[in-house]
């Protein structure tokens, strides 16, 4: 994740909130929801999301290539070989389970701010372009078939292997790149579902309460 993809802080607590009237608070309240919303579920996000994935679904591939060219080797040429795939794989998974574990933390964060910001005022006209139908449904419909196709490689597959010897290699090689799916799957799942529950709760929901501006002066900005 870049340093310089900094998140907006909380809004202030009522005491101290100073923005000089209502108008300026929306202003304030849509720009950093804009911002938030992006960040959280815009076609952008799903590509480095399935780009963790296919980086992580390489390196699997990788591990099971060494565990199968183990299987088959005869002499130390190609143990070496299955050595080398299986630290390429290696250094293909860390790094991805990483940047998504990072990832996850940074979404939790923007679900927080997007509560924080979003309860302060009710803003229709703004707010009908933070629900994003188009992309949630992206992020939904992509995320369904890849958890489909994900549990499909690690229990039908492996259950009902082709025709032939399947060894140990074959079987890693399936299942692993069948779990990167699903968990990838299940990430934009949770994404997209996140994403539908706040626009119902916060942008379509109950009124914010009147009282959101402080006696003091200024603009907080």
């Amino acid at each position: 994740m870049s340093p310089r993809a900094q998140l907006p802080p909380p809004p202030p607590p009522v005491e101290i909130r100073s923005w000089a009237d209502r108008e300026s608070l929306l202003d304030d309240r849509a720009v950093v929801l804009g911002a938030l919303v992006k960040a959280h579920v815009s076609p952008g996000r799903l590509g480095m999301l399935w780009l963790w994935g296919a980086l992580c679904t390489l390196g699997w591939a990788l591990v099971g290539s060494g565990l199968i060219t183990f299987k088959e080797t005869y002499d130390i040429i190609s143990a070496g070989v299955g050595v080398i795939l299986l630290a390429m794989g290696v250094c293909c998974v860390v790094p991805a389970v990483i940047l998504v574990v990072v990832g996850l933390r940074r979404d939790r964060r923007i679900r927080e701010l997007l509560y924080a910001w979003g309860g302060l005022d009710r803003d229709p006209e703004r707010d009908a372009a933070l629900r994003m139908p188009g992309a949630s449904l992206a992020w939904l419909l992509t995320s369904f078939a890849l958890c489909a196709v994900g549990l499909y490689m690690c229990f039908v597959i492996p259950a009902n292997p082709p025709a032939g010897r399947v060894g140990y290699g074959e079987i890693v090689l399936v299942m692993g790149v069948g779990m990167t799916c699903w968990l990838v799957g299940l990430i934009g799942l949770v994404k997209a579902f996140a994403h539908r529950r706040w626009v119902l709760r916060v942008l379509t929901g109950a009124p914010a309460p009147e009282r959101v501006l402080s006696t003091g002066g200024g603009a907080h900005r």
